[in-house]
């Protein structure tokens, strides 16, 4: 199948068209509206430095059920232990631009360009984007951050500069979501790391029948804190 080339409009070919690594389109802008458009419709950028846009809508798709997250004995034993303060999107900036800087250190490069850390900026300032932060005495030692939708949340990045640091951010999100009655978290690309908390990977068809119901449910736009009822 051809890769689409995007227009100056906000639109997308309908993610069925995407090629078999999932990639869709090619192009455009990182506009809020743009963007919305692209979550709403399961698409998601992502794209190296010096690169065009790229967009993608991936079969399979990994998400995680909140009601299926699976924390091990020990991180259960670690998050007890209160080491860590854990906060909603009080440092939302800290946390992308910590997740480009450890991502270039470690791979030598990362998609969290410059031009992305604006545009999702832009959508925190707008409500939709919202960032997790793990604090060691007022220093910021992890994090992460996504886009949140109705009742599915995007995972984007996350970052971690101590043990568990991110694990205990992510575990936080995940319950305080389901207190929320989130029904899915998107998290685009399979690892090993977000399976081990109980992701799995459903066919494509199958995430756009669960993002469409979703979708349904009332955006909770920003500012996050923990424990809202």
């Amino acid at each position: 199948m051809p890769v689409y080339q995007l227009t100056e409009y906000p639109v997308f070919p309908t993610p069925d068209l995407a090629e078999e690594d999932g990639l869709l389109a090619v192009g455009g802008d990182l506009s809020p509206e743009r963007l919305i458009l692209a979550y709403k419709m399961g698409i998601f950028p992502w794209y190296s430095e010096g690169s065009p846009i790229l967009w993608w809508s991936p079969d399979p798709r990994l998400i995680l059920l909140p009601d299926e997250l699976n924390v091990s004995r020990s991180l259960r034993q670690f998050i007890k232990k209160n080491l860590y303060t854990v906060t909603m999107d009080r440092a939302f900036e800290e946390v992308i631009t910590s997740c480009a800087r450890v991502h270039r250190e470690k791979d030598g490069g990362t998609w969290i360009t410059r031009e992305m850390i604006d545009a999702y900026i832009e959508l925190h300032r707008l409500g939709f984007a919202h960032s997790v932060e793990t604090w060691f005495e007022d220093e910021l030692v992890g994090g992460l951050y996504g886009v949140s939708l109705g009742g599915a949340f995007f995972g984007e990045s996350m970052f971690t500069r101590m043990s568990n640091a991110s694990k205990v951010a992510f575990v936080a999100l995940v319950e305080q979501l389901k207190r929320w009655g989130f029904l899915m978290i998107d998290c685009q690309v399979t690892t090993e790391h977000l399976i081990r908390f109980g992701a799995k990977e459903i066919p494509r068809k199958e995430f756009l029948k669960l993002l469409r119901k979703a979708l349904k449910m009332p955006t909770r736009r920003g500012p996050w804190n923990l424990e809202q009822k």
